[in-house]
């Protein structure tokens, strides 16, 4: 019988968790696992247990010196990657540190036909890209595709800057590797409301979906959910209201909460008089969109956008309109 593929391997591991509070936290960089500093504890036991077992794996193959320098021009992406942006101050910091001290740790890489793709490790060859340079250390190790996903899972999952949306992403892509959804979600440490309110982000509309592709941070995973109920409750008219209004919330001159409130009330008939009524005028403090007024049936909403008014000025605002209303008082 032959040797468990990781797959297999982090199966094993997570079938017998322990509770969260008896595990110890983990720092990620990069795909690498190592001992905090902290006594906070890990809220992901099974991602730890997993992403342990895969590193334990490298770095066998590591001690053994079983690198190669390869093209960076013969490389391509994880296509299970989940990561649709990449912060680029990081970016130019992990190149920086590259050119001065050299890769302290070969990425991994699986041979496609003549060429390559990555397990793990993709900043690390993106940041040899920025320094245009030819060939990075990599580690060469047999991956088949049904591993993919989950490797790109435990390389993502504990990373702080990473938007809900990726991470729904990450999970949607690497589900179809576990028996059910009970295991997936012992896997990335989450119950399974919590594990649903990830995977959510499937059923929003596509222009919602589209938007999202290209800046992840835009929707989080709890107003994805309301979302997704507010529509599945009103039908067409939500689908309508939501694609009309959908610009407002990216653009910030609509809370999430007011989104969902009026794809809610769609149906209705008040929502209809509400939007017959609704009027937006927004003002600017040069180019800059500096604000909005929102006047319809529930009201007037002056919103202004942060920074845009200094100490003083929001002072004055306050002053002007305690005077306004105490002036009405008095008539």
């Amino acid at each position: 019988m032959g040797k468990p593929n990781i797959r297999e391997q982090m199966l094993a591991k997570t079938a017998d968790l322990k509770p969260a509070s008896s595990m110890p936290r983990e720092a990620v960089e990069d795909g690498v696992a190592r001992p905090a500093e902290s006594a906070s504890l890990q809220t992901a036991p099974g991602l730890g247990v997993a992403l342990t077992t895969a590193q334990l794996r490298i770095q066998e193959l590591e001690k053994s010196g079983a690198t190669s320098q390869i093209k960076v021009a013969e490389i391509s992406p994880n296509p299970w990657q989940p990561r649709r942006t990449f912060n680029q101050q990081k970016m130019s910091e992990l190149a920086a540190s590259i050119r001065t001290a050299g890769l302290m740790q070969p990425i991994v890489v699986r041979r496609v036909k003549s060429d390559y793709q990555i397990v793990a490790g993709e900043r690390r060859w993106r940041a040899h890209q920025m320094l245009e340079m030819t060939h990075i250390k990599a580690i060469v190790i047999e991956v088949p595709d049904s591993d993919m996903a989950g490797l790109a899972l435990t390389e993502n999952m504990t990373r702080d800057d990473l938007a809900d949306y990726e991470i729904a992403i990450s999970i949607k892509r690497a589900e179809k590797e576990f028996p059910n959804r009970t295991r997936l979600a012992e896997f990335i440490g989450k119950n399974r409301t919590e594990l649903y309110r990830y995977l959510s982000f499937d059923s929003l509309p596509e222009f919602i979906r589209n938007d999202l592709n290209l800046e992840p941070h835009v929707l989080g995973a709890s107003a994805a959910e309301d979302i997704v109920s507010a529509l599945k409750k009103t039908g067409d008219a939500g689908q309508k209201t939501a694609k009309e209004l959908w610009p407002q919330v990216k653009s910030g001159d609509l809370t999430q909460t007011r989104f969902v409130k009026l794809i809610s009330q769609s149906g209705s008939a008040e929502s209809r008089i509400d939007g017959a009524a609704r009027n937006i005028d927004k003002f600017f403090s040069g180019k800059t969109q500096a604000g909005n007024i929102t006047k319809d049936s529930s009201g007037l909403t002056i919103k202004i956008r942060p920074g845009m008014l200094t100490d003083d000025q929001e002072k004055q605002m306050r002053e002007l309109l305690a005077r306004f209303f105490s002036m009405g008082q008095k008539s």
